[in-house]
């Protein structure tokens, strides 16, 4: 009866001891999965974001720090569908004529092929609940000329909430000892570049 007890106790222990065992592995497999998943959502709405910059440049010389401004762009601005053709007076057909055939919206140009977009939802971090992308824009002096840049961030803490706490923190740290940002960003208010820190 006294072996009994101590079995039986034996068995559970050994059962929790496996359960953690199992659960320690588990754990960041799961959580690097997630990561990976939320990851992809926010770089393509940061995708959005630095196409619809790209286009509000071209066309006001400058970039926007205001998500405002940039949705009523996207809803209201509009670009030329331009039509190229070969110059009848080119005997060489090297020269072309640029002719403008009409316009289009510019959320139409970017967002069209995908049913359902919805413009608003572009400054809104997914599974952050609600918060939005810092977003900044001005210019900087690079190799002796000034030079518009943009950047667009959003924190891991935001957009990885609801995951494990701890996990979380060991990711922000592993990024800040080596200087990186902890999260996912487009452009740079320090230097000209429209990269995103995936690429």
């Amino acid at each position: 009866m006294k072996y009994l007890g101590v079995k039986i106790i034996l068995t559970v222990v050994i059962i929790v001891l496996a359960y953690l065992v199992v659960d320690s592995v588990i754990t960041p497999i799961q959580f690097n999965k997630i990561k990976d998943q939320r990851e992809k959502q926010v770089i393509e709405k940061l995708k959005d974001i630095r196409s619809s910059q790209m286009i509000y440049r071209n066309i006001n010389n400058v970039y926007t720090a205001s998500f405002d401004t940039l949705i009523e762009f996207l809803r209201t601005g509009e670009i030329p569908v331009v039509k190229m053709i070969a110059d009848p007076t080119d005997t060489t057909f090297t020269k072309t004529i640029k002719d403008t055939i009409g316009y289009i919206s510019v959320g139409d140009s970017l967002f069209g092929k995908r049913p359902g977009y919805v413009l608003d939802s572009i400054k809104y971090i997914p599974y952050s609940g609600g918060k939005l992308f810092n977003m900044d824009a001005g210019k900087i002096e690079s190799g002796g000329i000034t030079v518009n840049v943009f950047e667009v961030t959003a924190l891991y803490s935001d957009f990885l909430k609801g995951l494990d706490e701890q996990l979380i923190r060991n990711l922000i740290k592993s990024k800040e000892d080596i200087d990186k940002y902890p999260g996912m960003k487009v452009g740079s208010m320090l230097e000209a570049s429209t990269d995103g820190n995936w690429e």
